[in-house]
């Protein structure tokens, strides 16, 4: 299974996300999934609200674009990222492999 699900209007990415680290960055590929850290804990869902407002900014899409699909409590989650307008160039890099 590939890390993304790449169309016109949607990309869906299956994510690891490491909270609580040095600093926010799309890592590469680890297993099955996109490696992504943040700085925020994984309290009260700060760590999902900053990942959200994070691939916002890497995608230049509102925040409201942005649908946690499944993973709310875990590491591993499944994001889907609609009307977005531009692909980071660390993802694009990955997706080109």
């Amino acid at each position: 299974m590939a890390f993304y699900n790449l169309t016109a209007e949607v990309i869906t990415l299956a994510i690891t996300l490491v909270p609580k680290a040095s600093k926010d960055e799309i890592v590469g590929i680890y297993g099955d999934e996109l490696k992504i850290t943040i700085t925020a804990p994984p309290i009260d869902g700060k760590a999902n609200a900053h990942l959200m407002k994070y691939l916002a900014k890497q995608f230049k899409t509102a925040k409201s674009n942005i649908t946690l699909l499944r993973g709310e409590t875990t590491r591993h989650k499944l994001i889907a990222i609609k009307n977005y307008q531009q692909i980071p160039k660390e993802l694009a890099v990955l997706i080109d492999k």
